[in-house]
């Protein structure tokens, strides 16, 4: 097999991208359609949404935006068909959406908080996961690149985030192992710290910033954008023989 100069070309594709209204779910689905996909977003609030639909719409590509929350499994059930209907096949499907409503330390955590990371984290991007890889099946194969963290290789300062990332590294080589023979390949990238508004609890405190940078031989905080080329990689032909794979892209971070 030769490797075509367009082997990073997603024209004619149709990718899903979960929390797609901002940061590293924005600059993700941005990407994907500069490069020619055509991309659904979903996330829990229209407004923000729309605006990145529209963005990507200014890009010649098709888009649609769908308020689901991707923590909430009936929800999903209805996500999916909406997809496919509008946009006919689902190609890509990228697991961003995450929360972490607490800094408790894992003494503290309470059941209320571990569960609203779980069911969105982790439980969430496995079934949202099953659902795609059923039409993916359907259609002879596709993509599914699953948004972990450094967090999930390495225990951090966020417990609970920290065990649900892991678990989302292990998601991903469980799913590649069951659903090859599908033609279906599930990859993770793993972002250090990233200058979102989700992580600015991280960034923005002094003395964590300074701790992170230590061990950081980049020297800086990453930016969203800096995410999108790792997620084209997996996204596109360049990674036909990829699969079960987490790609680290934190500056150095992990070593």
């Amino acid at each position: 097999m030769s490797i075509a100069p367009d082997v990073f070309s997603l024209s004619g594709k149709v990718a899903l991208v979960t929390g797609g209204s901002r940061g590293i779910g924005k600059a993700i689905a941005v990407g994907l359609a500069r490069f020619g996909a055509d991309v659904a977003v979903t996330s829990r609030k229209l407004p923000d949404l729309e605006e990145v639909a529209k963005e990507i719409k200014g890009l010649g590509r098709r888009s649609m935006a769908v308020v689901t929350h991707v923590g909430r499994v009936e929800e999903i059930k209805d996500l999916v068909p909406k997809v496919k209907n509008e946009l006919g096949r689902i190609d890509i499907l990228v697991n961003n959406a995450g929360t972490n409503p607490t800094m408790d330390s894992a003494i503290d955590i309470e059941e209320r908080a571990w569960d609203s990371i779980m069911n969105l984290n982790l439980k969430g991007l496995f079934f949202l996961s099953q659902s795609v890889a059923r039409v993916m099946k359907e259609q002879g194969g596709g993509k599914i690149i699953n948004v972990a963290s450094t967090a999930g290789i390495s225990p951090d300062i966020l417990p609970v985030y920290s065990i649900s990332k892991a678990g989302v590294i292990m998601a991903t080589k469980v799913m590649a192992q069951q659903w090859a023979q599908y033609n279906i390949r599930v990859n993770a990238i793993a972002p250090g710290l990233t200058k979102t508004r989700f992580s600015e609890a991280l960034w923005s405190n002094p003395a964590i910033e300074q701790a992170v940078m230590e061990r950081t031989p980049l020297r800086r905080v990453a930016e969203p954008d800096e995410m999108v080329g790792a997620v084209i990689f997996l996204g596109s032909d360049a990674s036909s023989y990829v699969t079960g794979h987490v790609l680290v892209v934190d500056g150095g971070l992990v070593i």
